[in-house]
C-alpha cells in the first residue's frame, strides 16, 4: 500500500526543520492529520502569515514587521552601543536580563566554513554599515562560546577594529548560583582568566 501523496509531502516539508528526521517528520503528520486537525489549520494559517508579512528590520536584521523594529525605533535605547548576536532567540535572551540598553545586530548565524556560510552568506558588509553609521561607539560582540561562534568574533572583531571601532566581547565564566565543584574545567579557566578587581 503506497502513502498518499499528499501525506508524503506534508511529511516531507515537515523535515525542513531542524532536527526532524524521517521518523520524527512522520509522527508530528500523523499526530495533526489525527488528533489534531485545528492544531494543524491554525499552524498552516500562523506560518502562511509569518512569512507573508516579516521582513528583517533595515537596522537591527532581527525579524519585524516593518522596515524599522521598535526596538531600533525607541528613542530609550543607547545608539552609541551595538550588541551583535547569531540569533533572535539571543536577543531575546540578553532583553531578559534587563542589563543591556543599547542598540543590536543579528547575524542570523555564525560563520562555518564546513557549512558553506562564510562572511558573504551572513551579509557582513550590513553589519559593517551598521557599525559605522557615525552613532556607534562601541561593537560588544555576544557570539556563542563555541567554535564557530569563536571563529565569528575574531573575524568580526578584526574587521571592526580596522576601522577604529571599539570591539569588546562578552565575558564568560562560573553561572548564577553555579557550584565551582560541579563545573568544567574550561570554564574555571575562563573564569581566572576574566576575573576582575572587586
Amino acid at each position: 500500500m503506497t502513502t498518499p501523496s499528499a501525506l508524503e509531502e506534508l511529511i516531507e516539508a515537515l523535515r525542513c526543520l531542524p532536527g526532524v528526521g524521517p521518523k520524527s517528520a512522520q509522527r508530528m503528520a500523523y499526530h495533526l492529520l489525527q488528533r489534531d486537525q485545528k492544531g494543524a489549520q491554525r499552524l498552516a494559517r500562523a506560518l502562511e502569515h509569518a512569512v507573508e508579512v516579516l521582513r528583517h528590520c533595515s537596522r537591527c536584521n532581527a525579524f519585524s514587521e516593518n522596515d524599522i523594529c521598535e526596538r531600533c525605533a525607541s528613542p530609550r535605547r543607547d545608539a552609541s552601543l551595538l550588541c551583535v548576536v547569531e540569533m533572535p532567540a539571543d536577543l531575546n535572551m540578553m532583553e531578559q536580563t534587563h542589563a543591556f540598553q543599547g542598540m543590536y545586530y543579528v547575524l542570523m548565524g555564525h560563520l562555518s566554513p564546513l557549512d558553506g556560510i562564510g562572511p558573504k552568506e551572513l551579509h557582513l558588509e550590513r553589519l559593517l554599515a551598521r557599525a559605522c553609521d557615525g552613532m556607534v561607539k562601541e561593537v560588544i560582540l555576544a557570539t556563542n562560546f563555541t567554535n564557530e561562534g569563536e571563529a565569528t568574533a575574531h573575524y568580526l572583531g578584526e574587521m571592526l577594529r580596522a576601522r577604529n571601532l571599539k570591539v569588546s566581547r562578552i565575558a564568560r565564566g562560573l553561572p548564577v548560583g553555579g557550584e565551582i565543584e560541579h563545573t568544567d574545567a574550561g570554564t574555571i579557566a575562563q573564569a581566572l582568566i576574566e576575573r576582575r578587581p572587586l
